[in-house]
């Protein structure tokens, strides 16, 4: 009995990494089918779209269902509409909601019940966008860095606007229009990203404790699980309690 039920653990942990898997590359394959729409199916000239066949190479989506999705794109059959929706979650804290969907009403519809139930309110364009800034994000492992001073260089003439250096990672932070020659400045150093987007950064952050903060990252975990969900920011200070405790509840 004992061994069934480990087996049953097991094929529902799996599950669950297959449905979180499938998610992401629903994600990844509408952002390459809309960048090849909008700027054409070469990377080489289009760097949205080889940010987004560069993710989905990091979440080893095969060869075949990339070249399927620039295909898509290129011939205009499928017809996503780029949605940016925004939003007051509990305590105060700002939402920005990137969605791609075949139909808005029934996005809008179902986002805004997210937000009736948890106490949150979808607000009208521009109630929080103004709490963000568009900007270009690197994360890269430490080790993947041979020479700092160098790097530092590299990345400051490619027009950086911050390079944290972590314990672990750095972050690169830069301009919305100056990602395309960061990408290409740490191309030309051979070093590859673990994670790069262009990013919502909050200008301002919300402080909240734990108790409080619960109802909030409740939301955006639902906001996060929608299907027509890229992706969602929001300006929740994550402290170091909060931080603590949401690792716990994971």
């Amino acid at each position: 009995m004992a061994g069934h039920s480990k087996w049953a653990q097991i094929k529902r942990k799996k599950a669950v990494v297959d449905a979180r898997r499938g998610a992401l590359f629903t994600r990844l394959v509408r952002e390459i089918t809309v960048a090849a729409r909008e700027g054409g199916p070469s990377p080489e000239f289009n760097p949205r779209l080889r940010l987004a066949i560069q993710n989905a190479r990091r979440a080893n989506m095969p060869k075949e269902v990339i070249e399927r999705a620039i295909s898509k794109g290129e011939s205009g059959t499928e017809n996503y509409t780029e949605v940016l929706y925004e939003g007051y979650a509990p305590g105060g804290v700002a939402v920005l909601i990137e969605a791609m969907t075949d139909n808005t009403n029934r996005t809008v519809s179902q986002l805004r019940t997210l937000f009736t139930r948890s106490g949150g309110t979808l607000a009208t364009s521009g109630a929080v966008s103004y709490l963000f800034t568009r900007k270009g994000v690197f994360t890269l492992p430490i080790e993947r860095i041979p020479n700092e001073e160098h790097f530092l260089e590299a990345m400051i003439e490619a027009g950086a606007e911050d390079v944290d250096f972590g314990e672990e990672a750095v972050v690169i932070t830069c301009s919305y229009e100056l990602f395309g020659s960061l990408q290409e400045a740490l191309e030309k150093l051979n070093i590859e990203p673990e994670e790069a987007a262009l990013a919502w950064v909050p200008t301002s952050y919300v402080q909240l404790s734990w108790e409080e903060a619960q109802k909030a990252l409740r939301l955006i975990e639902q906001l996060e699980a929608h299907d027509d969900v890229q992706k969602v920011y929001h300006n929740l200070a994550m402290t170091a309690e909060i931080a603590t405790h949401y690792a716990e509840v994971l």
